[in-house]
């Protein structure tokens, strides 16, 4: 929980440099003149344009950001415009909830101008901006993408120095069984049925539920991950309506402290998002609390509004998810684990290679995959490890694969940083070591070696379980490049237990 790896301090930057743009946002949207409202729009245009563009290539990254007012505007003008006629209003927030979540579809790209199409809706229902402000809502926004741009660009292009990892996509699927297609008829169902319950229980903060249901969608990929990401959001903002009690309301939304604590917060955003969904959310809610104290209607019974409107989201996410063309946990958890292991035997490739003096091998942008796919692993796997899951034997082997695949990480980044080494010289015996870790590998990704599923468990009570063929370590070694590999060969062997091993726990699809 507090001691997740940051490798080059990644997060640490991202986070830090969040910070910069959207303080930058705001100061130039005061000092522009604008209302309070325009400036806290822009502020949160400069964290989403921050936080949702994750192209592979700076260039990339660069034309994404310069599209997000197309997707953006439009969607700003119609929802201030409606903002006097609900029924068409509502309409149009689902029919734009479709949308977001089918431009995935697009990749990363249509995934962030989804997000951001979305959140300028959402923005607009927050502030309760009306048709008169929609010309300073579009320079606040305006300004804030060209400062979001300036500080990632120009100012701290942290990108070009080490490349962006591709955020590994998902399975393609056609039709009904496109993982977009799917999820964008549970989101708008889910959306759909949290507005008109959020509208029930408050005519003015209806959107709090709207915004729930539509975020536990977002990098989920099987019923599970949903249920997960769902109790994870109505935990964090639990936390977060507590913090807001003792942090927010004595304030009364005095602006220099409550800038320095929104700074916080947007720090705190970025820096837990990739490990910890719940304590992400703790920082969103304490900022929406801020904010509140900042317009002057922050109130307890607010707070606890909030709550309520959270589970609303979350129960309708989960029933969506569960009714609406549902997917079930195994088959994700099989694609994610065996992409992590591909990942870490081409990384031990790559640096064996640059070991061996190619020129053109390099294995850090695989080790920074490798992240992100371990991400994956643990975001689809939470179902099995989370503390009320009934299943013991898998929660178990789960926990188990967990654990090995983070210390294949860290063996991975040790291999990488030697291969980074100018003076690191080549031992004839890497080429052998490599070969045993890509056979390990190979050995884990045999067609009978289903991942966590119950199927696999069932067919292993009933049949002798293959045995892998042993890998037996070297000779001890005294460069550090040969120490990984070794490290890696134990850790890939024992893998193979918790991979095939049979559990003794009743199973179902998760």
């Amino acid at each position: 929980m507090f001691v997740a790896p940051d490798p080059g301090r990644a997060r640490l930057r991202n986070a830090s440099r969040a910070v910069i743009g959207v303080a930058l946002a705001v100061a130039v949207a005061e000092l522009c003149g604008l209302s309070l409202v325009a400036s806290i729009t822009g502020g949160l245009a400069a964290l989403l344009a921050l936080f949702t563009v994750t192209d592979a290539t700076v260039r990339a990254q660069r034309v994404t950001t310069a599209l997000l007012p197309a997707a953006g505007f439009p969607v700003l003008a119609l929802a201030t415009t409606l903002h006097g006629v609900p029924l068409a209003r509502d309409a149009v927030f689902v029919a734009v909830v479709f949308a977001g979540v089918y431009a995935r579809r697009w990749g990363v790209r249509g995934h962030a101008l989804g997000i951001f199409a979305f959140m300028n809706f959402f923005i607009t229902q927050f502030l309760h901006a009306r048709p008169g402000q929609l010309p300073e809502l579009y320079a606040a926004v305006g300004l804030a993408l060209l400062a979001a741009g300036a500080v990632r660009f120009v100012l701290w292009p942290i990108e070009r120095r080490v490349p962006p990892a591709a955020v590994p996509p998902a399975a393609p699927g056609t039709g009904l069984a496109r993982p977009t297609t799917r999820q964008a008829f549970q989101a708008t169902a889910a959306c759909a049925v949290a507005l008109g319950i959020g509208q029930a229980l408050s005519e003015d903060r209806w959107y709090w539920a709207v915004g729930t249901a539509w975020w536990i969608f977002v990098n989920t990929a099987s019923r599970g991950e949903t249920l997960v990401r769902g109790f994870r959001r109505v935990l964090g903002t639990v936390f977060g309506i507590g913090a807001g009690l003792l942090i927010a309301i004595p304030l009364n939304g005095a602006p220099a402290p409550t800038a320095v604590l929104v700074a916080l917060c947007v720090f705190g955003i970025f820096y837990t998002a990739a490990v910890s969904y719940s304590w992400m959310m703790l920082a969103v809610t304490v900022m929406a609390g801020l904010l509140y104290g900042l317009l002057g209607v922050l109130h307890p019974g607010l707070l606890v509004l909030r709550l309520e409107q959270t589970a609303v989201g979350a129960v309708c996410a989960g029933l969506a998810v569960i009714l609406v063309l549902p997917v079930t946990t195994h088959a994700t958890n099989d694609m994610w684990i065996q992409r992590a292991l591909r990942c870490v035997r081409t990384c031990t490739a790559e640096a064996a290679a640059r070991l061996a003096g190619s020129p053109v091998a390099d294995p850090a942008p695989h080790a920074a995959q490798l992240e992100l796919f371990l991400g994956r692993v643990r975001l689809s796997l939470a179902p099995l490890v989370h503390p009320l899951s009934p299943y013991r034997g898998r929660k178990a082997r789960a926990r188990r694969v967990l654990a090995l695949l983070d210390e294949c990480a860290v063996e991975v980044r040790g291999l990488v940083a030697v291969a980074a080494d100018p003076d690191a010289s080549h031992d004839a015996r890497l080429a052998a070591a490599c070969w045993r870790v890509e056979a390990a590998v190979e050995a884990l990704l045999t067609p009978e070696a289903a991942l966590l599923t119950p199927e696999a468990e069932r067919a292993a009570e009933s049949e002798p379980r293959p045995t892998a063929t042993a890998v037996h370590p070297a000779r001890a070694a005294s460069g550090p490049a040969l120490a990984h590999l070794h490290g890696l060969e134990r850790l890939l062997a024992q893998l193979d237990g918790p991979l095939r091993s049979a559990s003794r726990s009743p199973l179902v699809g998760a």
